[in-house]
């Protein structure tokens, strides 16, 4: 069994056929201590995922939701961050965010999504090759969270520049380290929230601290969140989304001849794509899983990369299918949890599924995908393809 901590494995092993052999037989698997981790259990099925993951599971969001955090390795952000915190002041963050969130996508975001995938069109139709990974997929979603947050367009390629380094992409450390480009992140952060504590916009910022009245520190550890949420995982979903359309010829077809399809076709790329692979949880008593006893305070990884390829929910779960339904994936979490992010990542999806089936005919590969070496997303470096337009 590998280390599924170990970043290296997903930038040279394609998961899948284990993910089948660990949801086929149910499995709880215990990963040991290593350089970055504790050691932790994982579970793998649509099943026991959505268990762990339920709002009357005994676990806890509170010490970190990713490997290598864990009752002695806690987030810093624990129980001010909305991933990372549970009961009040969660469902606090939660309507604070929705609230403005909800009438952002009616307006400006639904026409910077527009706006950015015209220019997309415009410059893929003047490349022999482009690589969607290299710049469109981040781009996109970059541009959503930037207007959602405030950010002023002259920042906003930095910002997405520092992104990139602090996902782990790209592969050359010496370039810029992750928890550098983190701290750069935060430092903008704060900054940005000193101006508009001073001249609040119609922004999320403005909002959490004016409307809201979240204290300066806990707005910034949770748009530190939101960034990272809206910017890295939808970037590899909308990645995700060209890959699939490449080794599926008739998917466009499909989705061009019955607009009904839209809808499920941008549930399928959320399915096939998982762009956060894994959530962690931590036993907040001793719980037994498919009867194998978990200690009190045990990191328990879920693996939503695998839980959406489960036969037994998912008929053909390694076809990509855009007519599939239903559709019960997890790539949004599960329960309290549950992305609040969701909808506006299915609004960047849909409308670029929507211009593709409108401007491309066949989306043809251009070479071999490279993925990520990274364990936190399930995403590429490079994603070469070539566009047959109409």
């Amino acid at each position: 069994m590998p280390d599924l901590g170990d970043d290296r494995f997903y930038a040279t092993t394609d998961p899948t056929a284990l993910w089948r052999e660990l949801v086929d037989a149910d499995a709880v698997v215990w990963t040991g201590p290593d350089s970055g981790h504790n050691g932790f259990w994982s579970v793998f099925s649509h099943r026991a995922c959505a268990e762990v993951l339920a709002g009357d599971a005994p676990f806890t969001s509170e010490y970190g939701m990713f490997i290598g955090f864990d009752r002695q390795n806690p987030d810093s952000g624990g129980g001010r961050m909305i991933v990372v915190s549970e009961g009040e002041w969660h469902g606090r963050l939660r309507a604070a965010i929705n609230s403005h969130l909800t009438r952002a996508m009616s307006g400006p975001l639904a026409a910077v999504v527009e706006a950015e995938l015209r220019d997309f069109v415009g410059r893929a139709r003047a490349e022999e090759v482009t690589d969607v990974a290299a710049r469109f997929a981040s781009s996109l979603p970059n541009t959503v969270v930037c207007e959602l947050l405030g950010v002023p367009v002259e920042d906003r390629e930095r910002l997405r520049n520092l992104t990139g380094y602090a996902v782990g992409a790209p592969d050359d450390p010496a370039r810029m380290s992750p928890s550098t480009a983190h701290l750069e992140i935060m430092v903008y952060f704060s900054e940005l929230i000193r101006e508009r504590l001073r001249r609040p916009r119609e922004d999320l910022v403005s909002h959490l601290l004016h409307d809201a009245g979240l204290a300066p520190n806990d707005v910034l550890v949770n748009c530190d969140n939101i960034f990272a949420a809206g910017n890295a995982t939808t970037q590899f979903s909308v990645a995700g989304a060209f890959h699939a359309l490449a080794t599926t010829p008739q998917a466009l077809d499909l989705v061009r001849g019955d607009h009904k399809a839209v809808r499920p076709a941008v549930e399928e790329v959320l399915r096939w794509t998982t762009p956060g692979p894994h959530v962690l949880r931590v036993a907040v008593e001793d719980v037994q899983i498919n009867g194998q006893r978990i200690a009190r305070d045990s990191p328990v990884v879920t693996w939503l990369a695998a839980a959406n390829r489960d036969p037994r929910v998912f008929p053909d779960p390694d076809r990509f299918d855009v007519r599939r339904h239903p559709n019960r994936h997890l790539s949004f979490g599960f329960g309290p949890h549950y992305c609040v992010g969701a909808a506006l990542a299915r609004m960047e999806l849909r409308m670029l599924v929507e211009v593709l089936a409108a401007e491309v005919r066949r989306v043809w590969p251009a070479g071999e995908p490279q993925r990520l070496r990274a364990n936190k997303v399930n995403g590429y470096r490079r994603l070469p393809v070539r566009f047959e337009w109409r």
